[in-house]
């Protein structure tokens, strides 16, 4: 059985079921039939927010920690101390205090994580090209082919990766491994934290069979109890699914859900995947319900969102408007833009009718605002024959930018953000 110590780099192709390493005496070793014909890798940094915040303050240590807003806001993140309580992201934050009272609450400090983001991502980009990121923490990588670069098969150059991001980041991550992306996502949910899991392609559709159909990535709970409903309780009975009876029981994405079902996944590793919208948002400290409130609230974040655009240079060619009920009802409205714009003003102005829809005396919790889809900034806010006046918003918008960047941010402010 082929065998990997993950403490060091000693491997066999061809090992009996050792208790520990003979190199290093170390117990974390893996056995896998085609653990050294496996290249697709999934990586994901464990309880990362919190983790950074542990790591920056030692004598966090064995105490619980939850990373998210106050009282009005969700758990951003929780390490696995807080989730022994039952505290998971996305969480409502007055229900994770109920659940564990004596969490340390830390505000998340996005600049600092995304600095870190960027480290984790040089990491695993010394191994290959082929590495498509997901999130901060998170991504795909495509091994195949690099084993004469790194001397050694993808299985031991992940383990070494793993050990480097201890080393020099001082996190851990978990890692899956398997003949395709989908697999190895799934793969790498199977040892959390500090884990290093593997899935086969021999053993892939045994392994899912029993699985309830929400366990396929992309499958939400919504979903998952449609399949239910139309008699499809395991990925085991969706992988039965012929093309022809998954695309009549389905509809056109059947198919593709059947083959999933079954481990099956084409899909290739693309390093450069565009983004399709970007969008910021923010919990109220108490609920809003009249129209003046939620529009103060909504013009510091057309702000954000046209600062974000500008920096990655793109353009909104819609904008999408984001609210929560005191409810936890989430509600979403769309707007096409007749000409893409990198402009607070125009989004704000695109979103103020769909907002003025909303507000009928409900009381919401949350409101944020989106561009999608997105387009090249160069197409941003041309003027035309019905909108002479676009090159001077542009020339106003650029003055106050250049402001800023001299004297800070407060130096110029609209009225309506104040």
């Amino acid at each position: 059985m082929p065998t990997l110590c993950r403490d060091c780099d000693w491997h066999a192709a061809e090992c009996s079921d050792l208790p520990a390493c003979p190199r290093c005496g170390g117990a974390r070793l893996v056995h896998h039939p085609e653990l050294f014909s496996l290249a697709i890798a999934h990586l994901d940094a464990d309880a990362f927010y919190a983790s950074v915040e542990k790591r920056d303050r030692p004598e966090l240590a064995g105490l619980p920690v939850i990373v998210g807003g106050g009282r009005r806001g969700v758990v951003t993140a929780a390490c696995y101390v807080a989730r022994r309580y039952g505290v998971r992201s996305a969480m409502p934050m007055f229900k994770a205090l109920r659940a564990c009272p004596d969490a340390v609450v830390i505000r998340p400090d996005m600049a600092k994580y995304v600095a870190v983001g960027r480290g984790l991502r040089a990491l695993m980009q010394r191994l290959t090209p082929l590495v498509e990121p997901l999130s901060i923490d998170e991504a795909v990588l495509d091994l195949s082919g690099t084993e004469a670069l790194h001397g050694a098969p993808p299985a031991v150059v992940l383990a070494r990766l793993a050990r480097e991001v201890e080393a020099e980041l001082r996190l851990t991550v978990s890692i899956g491994l398997a003949p395709n992306r989908m697999l190895a996502k799934m793969a790498a949910e199977r040892d959390k934290p500090r884990g290093f899991a593997v899935i086969g392609a021999a053993e892939a559709a045994s392994v899912l069979a029993p699985m309830p159909v929400g366990a396929l990535p992309g499958i939400g709970p919504k979903a998952a109890a449609r399949l239910v409903a139309q008699g499809f309780a395991t990925l085991g009975a969706l992988a039965a699914l012929s093309p022809a009876a998954a695309l009549r029981q389905l509809g056109e994405h059947g198919p593709d859900l059947a083959a999933l079902a079954r481990g099956e996944d084409r899909r290739a590793v693309v390093p450069d995947r565009e983004a399709r919208s970007l969008s910021t948002e923010t919990t109220f400290e108490s609920d809003l319900a009249s129209l003046a409130e939620l529009e103060r609230a909504l013009w510091p974040l057309a702000e954000k969102l046209a600062a974000r655009l500008k920096a990655k240079g793109l353009a909104a060619g819609g904008v999408v408007l984001k609210l929560k009920t005191a409810g936890f009802v989430s509600r979403s409205r769309h707007v096409k833009l007749p000409v893409p714009t990198q402009l607070a003003d125009t989004l704000f102005a695109a979103a103020r009718p769909l907002l003025a829809k909303e507000a009928t005396g409900i009381r919401f919790r949350l409101i944020g605002i989106g561009a999608e889809p997105l387009a090249p900034g160069e197409e941003a806010d041309r003027g035309d024959l019905a909108d002479p006046d676009a090159a001077r918003r542009v020339a106003m918008d650029r003055a106050v930018e250049a402001l800023r960047a001299k004297f800070g941010r407060d130096a110029v402010r609209r009225g309506r953000g104040l």
